[in-house]
């Protein structure tokens, strides 16, 4: 069994920065895939971005190319998402997850990902 724990939300103006943390404990963290999603009010949950077991390869959605970093440290069992220039328009609970699914990468349907966090709330105000 794994769990995972985030931190590190919070209110921010746009334009600031956050990061996330992923903290997990129970299986070997280096054997699965990790990804963060983000879910807004009334919204259903958006894939996010996704890091492979090695960290060697990430994917991110077009909407936070340049401005949104995953990356993950195995010695500390813990990944990262390093949100830079937010803007209003990524206010929502932040969750991350990890899985199984490490044949393919990367991994985008919520339903592939057998472990999740209880999220994170991060507030951009204008």
């Amino acid at each position: 069994q794994v769990q995972l724990v985030e931190s590190g939300g919070g209110l921010v103006q746009a334009g600031g920065s956050l990061r996330l943390s992923c903290v997990a404990s129970g299986r070997t963290f280096s054997s699965y895939a990790m990804a963060w999603f983000r879910q807004a009010p009334g919204k259903e949950r958006e894939f996010v971005a996704a890091i492979t077991w090695s960290g060697h390869r990430t994917y991110s959605v077009d909407s936070v190319k340049g401005r949104f970093t995953i990356s993950r440290d195995n010695t500390k069992n813990t990944a990262y998402l390093q949100m830079n220039s937010l803007k209003p328009e990524d206010t929502a609970v932040y969750y991350c997850a990890g899985t199984d699914v490490t044949w393919t990468f990367p991994t985008v349907v919520p339903e592939e990902y057998d472990y999740w966090g209880q999220g994170t709330q991060v507030t951009v105000f204008s």
